[in-house]
């Protein structure tokens, strides 16, 4: 795949990722519902399943990571924003290593069972690893210091908070898996480039603006 279009790519699913934490994660906490296993389930599994589907590239998602984490620094939303920045890049890396192995084509998961063991796999260890990393990774960032104990105490609860993020990774994969014949190199280029600038353009706009907002509220 030309190079320009797989970056081009990996910006606009990352932006769009990257929104979603921004403005769609708020939203969910203020309901009182578990946006973090929401948000790893669903939303982010949706869409790094999607680029791998469209793009069939391996690396993709890590990139998509980062750009998302990026954009979360720029929304103050929540006690900690670099946790939430790290947990969105480390779940670009857990899938890229659950997938790394897996068939492009996914002519690998041949059944349904398949289909929905990847999801749970993949909602389940994206959301613990995710935690998991934040607890080591941020003391670190802050010059607080990392010690094991505190991590201990807080296992039990990481990994039983990670069953509904597998849950809903069950019913993500299989659902978008029913488009895996979708091929974004059927796009063309004077439709692929300006549309993928734009949403990603559009993303940008509505973090800054939602950001904004809630430092003049």
């Amino acid at each position: 795949m030309d190079k320009k279009r797989l970056f081009i790519g990996i910006l606009v699913f990352g932006s769009l990722w990257g929104l979603t934490e921004c403005i769609i994660g708020p939203s969910i906490s203020d309901a009182g519902l578990p946006s973090g296993a929401i948000m790893t389930g669903f939303f982010a599994i949706s869409l790094m399943m999607m680029s791998r589907m469209l793009f069939k590239q391996r690396g993709m998602q890590l990139g998509m990571g980062l750009v998302a984490g990026t954009l979360r620094m720029f929304n103050p939303f929540g006690g900690c924003v670099i946790c939430s920045a790290i947990a969105i890049a480390a779940e670009g890396i857990i899938f890229e290593l659950i997938w790394y192995k897996m068939s492009l084509d996914f002519i690998d998961l041949k059944t349904n069972t398949l289909k929905l063991s990847m999801g749970v796999i993949s909602g389940y260890s994206c959301f613990v690893g995710a935690f998991i990393i934040t607890q080591i990774l941020t003391p670190l960032a802050s010059s607080a210091g990392f010690y094991i104990s505190n991590l201990l105490v807080f296992i039990p609860q990481i990994l039983s908070r990670g069953l509904l993020a597998a849950i809903i990774g069950g019913i993500t994969v299989p659902s978008i898996l029913v488009f895996k014949n979708l091929d974004i190199n059927n796009v063309k280029d004077h439709i692929f480039y300006p549309t993928a600038v734009a949403i990603s353009m559009i993303c940008w706009f509505a973090i800054l603006i939602n950001t904004f907002m809630i430092i003049g509220a």
